[in-house]
Parts: C-alpha cells; structure tokens; sequence
C-alpha cells in the first residue's frame, strides 16, 4: 500500500491478521506476578506484510534477551519463500502482564520504494497481549453451542502444521484464538480453549461485568483500529509511539530489541 505522507488514514486499512501476546495471570501491571506473555504477529496485507511480522517477532525477542527473559515461540506461521503469516511468543516473569500490555495495537513500518522518492510503503502487523493463567480466575464455562471449532486455511502452509492447528471462535463476541504448537489436534484444542478462557476473562474485567455472557460484543476494543508505533525508515528514520508521544532516531536499536523507553512510558502513563 502506497502512501504520498506519513500521515495516512487509518480509514484506509483492511482488517489486520494479528501478533498475539498472551500472558499468565492478571491483575494490575503493580501486583500481577509470574505471567506467560505470547505475542502473536499477523500482517494487515498479507504478503506485503510477511518480512514485516518477522522483524517485530525478532524484535520483541531481541528486548526479551536484554532484558535476560526467555522468550519461547511456541507457534508460528510460515508462508512459503514469504516470511511468517503469525506468531506466538510466550515470556514468563513478573509483571509480565502489565509490563507488555502497552505494546497491544497496530505497528506500521513506513519506508520508501526504491527509486520512488516520493511515494511510501506502508507494511502493518498487529500485537495482542493476552494472559494466560489468571491467579485470580473465576471458574467459568464456555458453552460449546457458542464455539466454532475449524482449522486455518492451507494456502501456503505446511500442511502437516495445518492438520493440528486449532482455530476456535467465540461466536457472542467474535473473539478468535488459535493454537498449532502442540503435537496433537486436542492438546491445541486445550491450549485455545485457556487462551479463549483468558482473554474473555480480561475482557470481562475490562466492562466491569461479573460474567462472560454479560459482555457487551460493541464495546470490546478493536485492537486493529488502536494504532500502537510508526517505525518509519523513509524519508528519515524515527520511531513513533503514538500513544505515548515517545520518539526514538534509531530505528536499527529499536528494531533489535531496545523498546524499554516505549515500555517504561507506557506503565507511567497507568501509575
């Protein structure tokens, strides 16, 4: 997608594929403790975007090795000769939760064709950040009548990674979740089911509502009208947190992990 300036219209997008972040336990970002994080990246054009989530997915382990956390994918998504479609990245350590939460929305990458000077390039992933385990988590169930299980599309996967893969969609909400890394169709049906389970639960949290069923579908957040960051290479070089107002200069520093200014502003903004 071309764009004449930096300001584009967020109008204009299509509906992202998402960069998903799940965390263990959730309270506030003061008390939450040990949490599982998984970031999951998905592009908003596809194959434009494909190198694009690859690089945030380095980049958000890349901060996870200088901060000295293990980050482990533990699903990924790889077209052919393309780059990843998604991935899922589970952390595990204090305030997980709250320490990433920040980092939920859209990421544009904006840069310059070559030889074009005056046209842009504009390539997006979006960032869930969701918890995994709740310390406090209600016992709840989810209805089966209001899941649609299936598995993903095949267009230039790996099949044998598409035949375990588990996609299960909660219809009340329109909430989807998916899960491949397990060896086996049921144990990535178990695996949704807990991240369904846990993003529901924030969800709940968020509308102040005691139940599942009482969440309201139109007023749950779309993360993929939140625009997060602008990492733009062209005309010059600067990062942009939207949210936030922090800029950095150095894209290559940030892109290889040094996103704590971004982090840090981010908790101060909740404090």
């Amino acid at each position: 997608m071309m764009h004449s300036t930096i300001d584009f219209e967020l109008s204009n997008y299509h509906e992202p594929r998402h960069l998903i972040v799940h965390v263990v336990q959730y309270s506030t970002w003061k008390t939450d403790v040990v949490a599982s994080v998984l970031f999951s990246t998905k592009n908003l054009y596809f194959f434009l975007d494909l190198p694009w989530a690859e690089q945030l997915l380095q980049m958000y382990l890349g901060w996870a090795k200088r901060q000295g956390y293990e980050g482990r994918v533990v699903d990924r998504y790889q077209i052919k000769n393309e780059g990843i479609d998604s991935a899922t990245i589970e952390f595990e350590f204090e305030c997980a939760y709250g320490h990433l939460l920040g980092e939920k929305g859209v990421h544009h990458l904006i840069r310059g064709y070559p030889n074009e000077s005056s046209q842009l390039e504009t390539s997006s992933a979006t960032v869930d950040v969701i918890p995994l385990f709740l310390e406090n988590a209600r016992d709840f169930e989810i209805d089966s009548a209001d899941l649609i299980i299936s598995s993903p599309s095949t267009h230039g996967k790996q099949k044998k990674q598409i035949e375990c893969t588990v996609c299960i969609q909660h219809v009340p909400t329109g909430i989807c979740v998916q899960s491949s890394g397990e060896r086996s169709r049921f144990a990535n049906k178990m695996k949704a089911l807990n991240r369904l389970k846990a993003k529901l639960e924030v969800i709940a949290i968020e509308q102040g509502v005691d139940s599942i069923n009482s969440i309201v579908k139109n007023k749950i957040l779309n993360m993929w009208e939140e625009e997060t960051r602008r990492y733009v290479s062209h005309p010059y070089k600067l990062v942009h947190d939207v949210k936030t107002g922090i800029e950095m200069t150095d894209l290559n520093t940030v892109l290889d992990g040094n996103i704590e200014p971004f982090v840090a502003a981010h908790i101060n903004t909740r404090e």
